[in-house]
């Protein structure tokens, strides 16, 4: 580890040291600084990395369920005093090679983070941020577009009708259709009575139009001060030069306030109490077991790292795998498909909060499923908790620990968000990054007998701050929310005078004029061309001697040794294709001939990181762009447990089963329960992906196995096996198909393995790998073709059903592939449509949360899309009009170049190690070469307004005859939009079921 030159006490830049702390497993020190003047807390951990991160964030503890923290969270992102233009973070974007920019409300904190690899970047970015987040404009038309409006709209009588609009009201109407927000935000409300925690900080659609724009301007003015804000560095720049430039752009401008805005600890209480909540659903057909059923209790305070710590290591003890004993017993019972919504531990709050419980239950379960985890817990306590779930408990927290990865978040945001909380509740950040000293304190405890058995009597059992929830659906719950807000509009309709509808009226004008307004963008700061590097990372395989099976890449993780398999699968015969992503599941779940999933389940966490199975289906990228399938067998392990993470390989590649039936069913229905789930959240992936469905055998197999026809093909299969009469046949066939599954792809000539990591654990892990091929089949011919399956031809053109109060709405056409040369003109138009158009049209227009456009150079092709959109013939009029802006050239050469920035930040954004070398590693597999990719970002650079418009012209047309459409909402919004198209003489979309 590098020294560094600092010292507790050391004065830099009006601020003082308070602390030098080592950071040794991530190679770093924490440096923790106060601001003399405001008292402003600055983090700043220092090390090599050049992907440098920024974040500023505040205390911010709202009084209601308006959203206040939320809505501010967005309009200070729509002008400040340096920067006036209406949105200059989204305009940033594109002006930019950050890795990440974002911003975040939790429920007692709200951020501003960004990433950048270059260092002009990074102040530009920050002088952005600093300004919004500490002197924005907050005038009353951001309020309204990003907050919530009032407007007027023909009604269906033909007379005007009073509506809702905003973008932070309808995203939160998107959020509250989810089953597993609605049951977040009320255990919040059930456990957390007295305290902040209580309200919703995104905001609860009924409540946001009760927001004022004054108490807006407040909130601000009482929460966005120096005195209350936490200041976050990472990376490899001068900490000098960081603390400067805030020293003299913002702290320089403030005194201290005296503020306080802790959140108190919540009154324990001295009896359990019973909450039911409900949530909307409209399936009357499977209703009664629609349910979802938890106790959740009140833990440690976040500040007491060590308890912490212990209730972390709990969480894996009784939830961390298929065989944890808490885990295992309510998915037994067969009383629901899977661990509810929330189950878990959340250390997040100032009181820590512990859930478990069980979803698609029936209400007379859930008193069952309190007694099966009140039993599980006094069985535990009574007979002792094994030392393999403790031991295994703690290699999992160890290994997490070691491992550095850029996913989902750049490591140095992943850093921040861990200890935000930590450092809003007064606690020390550096606890939540060194945990060296809690384990070994933890292992002294448990060397002196029963310890963690005693916490979870303390925790659980003896602990009378519990809550019995239960999530109840309600089939007719959304048609009288959406009846209450008519009525509550048709009211406020008779009661405005004639002054204030031309107030609404005007406003509305005015949001509309200042919404298409051209602006001077120039007053923010920019990048060049010059800028961005013009070469590509190039990662080649290493030639190491005592290495001949696998490919391998000799690189520093941190003393992990990663093993990829990619299996080809297209030996897999045709009508078994649609099963391909549930077998990759049950290959390393259902157990093996030998062991148990349990016993395997207990052996992956002891010994390893993980080890998965993964479905793809592609076009190679050469030319010839013919196509492939695989199933990607990965798993990690630390060094020392190489031959532990091999034998389990080997056991599953050639001893694999599926004889487990009861196992097998218990998969199929956690598999169906998360895919239901996953819909409502992820929409605009799913829209996107049927619209795509005919314009590639690729795209088409992308549907079968991530998209709508996954889930209803499981769906299928799950009433099957759940089936009294069905069930065992149905489970003996799986095992069937299966097993024939396995033996088409367990065979020589269809591996191609590959391993990360020091040369040393390489040559051991290839041993291993040459013992586990010597002892496979052999196979006829390599697999990774795609085979001749029934794919979807004809285009689509439909509108899917669900819970939902909002939208999603895909369109996709053909295009073409990276390997043409109008490539780089592509994904430079699918980034101006979205920061040029899209953004204004259907965000800030339209009050959706977000629209965007999408260029897919594997396959080919250009994608629209929306997310939590109030609208659906609105917004597929949007896409039309697109197609006319693109191809009319209304842009300039400046935007070209900003959305080429936009390109390269995509492409170059960095990766730790291991990802790096794996990504290289399927480069090789899909055939896209660094010739290719070379050649990609050269023309890139060059690209120019005219090569746009000329590409533009070849490919977007306003008629839709061409593209596929496909909307999820819920009927009534799909009822709505097909009486708009029909009324325009269009095509109304073919309504389905999801």
């Amino acid at each position: 580890m590098n020294k560094i030159a600092f010292t507790p006490g050391q004065a830099i830049s009006g601020y003082t040291i308070k602390q030098v702390s080592p950071l040794p497993e991530i190679n770093a020190h924490l440096i923790e600084l106060v601001h003399e003047k405001t008292k402003a807390v600055h983090i700043h951990i220092a090390n090599e990395d050049k992907e440098n991160t920024f974040g500023v964030f505040f205390r911010t503890v709202p009084t209601d369920s308006t959203g206040v923290a939320h809505i501010l969270e967005h309009t200070v992102l729509c002008g400040s005093e340096k920067y006036k233009v209406r949105d200059p973070f989204f305009s940033m974007l594109k002006r930019s090679l950050s890795t990440f920019m974002n911003a975040f409300t939790a429920s007692d904190w709200t951020m501003y983070p960004f990433s950048t690899q270059n260092k002009k970047d990074y102040f530009n970015l920050m002088d952005v941020y600093l300004d919004a987040a500490f002197f924005p404009d907050l005038d009353h038309l951001s309020f309204k577009q990003e907050g919530h409006r009032l407007e007027l709209e023909p009604g269906e009588n033909g007379e005007p009708e009073l509506v809702y609009k905003g973008v932070v009201y309808n995203e939160m109407k998107g959020a509250m259709s989810s089953p597993a927000q609605v049951i977040s935000r009320a255990l919040l409300k059930g456990l957390y009575p007295d305290t902040t925690y209580a309200n919703n900080s995104g905001g609860e659609p009924a409540d946001i139009p009760k927001l004022t724009h004054e108490d807006l301007k407040s909130f601000h003015a009482r929460y966005y001060h120096p005195s209350n804000s936490y200041f976050y560095t990472y990376g490899d720049l001068p900490l000098e030069e960081s603390l400067s430039f805030i020293e003299k752009k913002v702290l320089s401008r403030f005194d201290f306030l005296d503020m306080d805005t802790r959140v108190p600890s919540q009154p324990r209480w001295h009896t359990p109490k019973v909450m039911t909540q409900t949530y909307a659903y409209s399936d009357t057909n499977n209703i009664a077991a629609k349910y979802q059923g938890c106790v959740a209790w009140l833990t440690p305070d976040i500040a007491d790292h060590f308890e912490v710590l212990i209730m972390e290591v709990l969480e894996q003890i009784l939830l961390g795998n298929s065989a944890s004993p808490l885990r295992k017993a309510l998915i037994d019972s067969a009383l629901g498909s899977a661990l509810c919504d929330g189950t878990g531990f959340d250390s997040d709050n100032r009181d820590t909060m512990f859930v478990c419980g069980l979803k698609d239950i029936e209400v007379s379960a859930v008193p069952e499923v309190e007694k099966i985890v009140f039993t599980c817990l006094e069985t535990l306590v009574g007979k002792g908790i094994d030392q393999h779930l403790i031991d295994s408990a703690i290699h999992q927290i160890e290994f997490s620990l070691k491992e550095i990865t850029n996913t989902p978040y750049p490591y140095g945001i992943k850093l921040l968000v861990g200890i935000a909380s930590i450092m809003v509740h007064e606690g020390d950040p550096v606890t939540g990054i060194n945990i060296d000293s809690d384990l070994a304190k933890l292992q002294e405890e448990l060397a002196k007998g029963p310890f963690l058995e005693g916490r979870i009597r303390r925790y659980f059992l003896d602990n009378p701050h519990r809550l019995l929830f239960t999530l109840a659906p309600d089939e007719g719950l959304e048609a009288r929310q959406a009846e209450d807000i008519r009525q509550e509009l048709q009211e406020k309709l008779k009661s405005l005078d004639e002054a204030e509808l031309a107030q609404i009226k005007k406003d509305a004008a005015a949001l509309k004029e200042r919404q298409e307004t051209e602006e001077n963008l120039d007053l923010l700061p920019t990048l060049a061309l010059e800028d961005v590097p013009p070469e590509i990372e190039i990662v080649h395989p290493d030639t190491i001697k005592g290495i001949t099976c696998a490919t391998a890449f000799d690189k520093a993780t941190s003393g992990i040794l990663y093993f990829t398999c990619p299996v080809g699968a297209g030996n897999i015969a045709p009508n078994l294709f649609p099963m391909v992503p549930f077998f990759a599941r049950a290959f390393t779940n259902a157990g093996t001939k030998n062991s148990s999933y349990v016993q395997m389940a207990e052996r992956m966490d002891l010994y390893t990181g993980g080890i998965s199975m993964s479905p793809f289906s592609g076009t190679h990228f050469d030319h010839e762009g013919k196509g492939h399938s695989f199933l990607a067998l990965q798993g990690k392990a630390l060094d020392r447990n190489i031959d532990h993470l091999f034998d389990m390989m080997d056991e599953y590649i050639n001893d694999g089963g599926f004889k487990d039936h009861v196992r097998l069913k218990s998969l199929i229905l956690q598999y169906q329960a998360a895919l239901e789930a996953s819909i409502v959240g992820s929409g605009h992936r799913y829209a996107i992906t049927l619209s795509a469905r005919h314009l590639s055998t690729a795209a088409s197999i992308n549907e079968l196995w991530h998209g709508i026809a996954q889930y209803t093909r499981i769906k299928d299969l799950t009433a099957k096996v759940d089936n009294a009469k069905t069930g065992a046949q149905a489970l003996a066939e799986l095992e069937k198909d299966l097993s024939a599954m396995a033996c088409g792809v367990m065979r020589k000539d269809n591996f191609k393995p590959a391993v990360i990591g020091s040369a040393s654990s390489m040559i051991q892990a290839d041993k291993r790998i040459k013992k586990i091929y010597d002892n496979l089949p052999n196979g006829s011919n390599q697999a990774f073709h795609t085979p001749d399956i029934e794919t979807q031809t004809l285009r689509p053109y439909d509108g899917w059903m669900t819970n939902t109060a909002v939208s999603f709405v895909g369109q996709s056409f053909k295009a073409v592939r990276i390997s043409h040369e109008d490539a780089p003109a592509l994904s430079v138009i699918a980034k101006l449509l979205r920061s040029l158009f899209l953004h204004r049209e259907i965000r800030e227009k339209g009050g959706a949360y977000g629209g965007f456009a999408l260029y897919n150079m594997e396959e080919g092709f250009f994608s629209f899309g929306s997310y939590r959109d109030p609208h659906i013939k609105r917004t597929l009029d949007v896409y039309a009009d697109a197609c006319d802006f693109i191809t009319q050239g209304q842009f300039t050469q400046t935007d070209v170049k900003e959305a080429i920035l936009q390109v390269c930040s995509d492409i170059d954004k960095p990766e730790t190690p291991a990802p790096s070398a794996m990504k290289a590693f399927y480069r090789q597999i899909t055939k896209l070469s660094d010739e290719i990719r070379k050649g990609f970002k050269d023309a890139l650079l060059g690209m120019d307004k005219q090569k746009v418009v000329e590409t533009a012209t070849r490919y977007f047309f306003r008629d839709d005859d061409a593209k596929g459409i496909s909307v999820i909402s819920s009927k009534s919004l799909l009822d709505q939009a097909n009486q708009e198209l029909v009324a325009e003489g269009r095509e109304p979309l073919i309504l389905h079921k999801i």
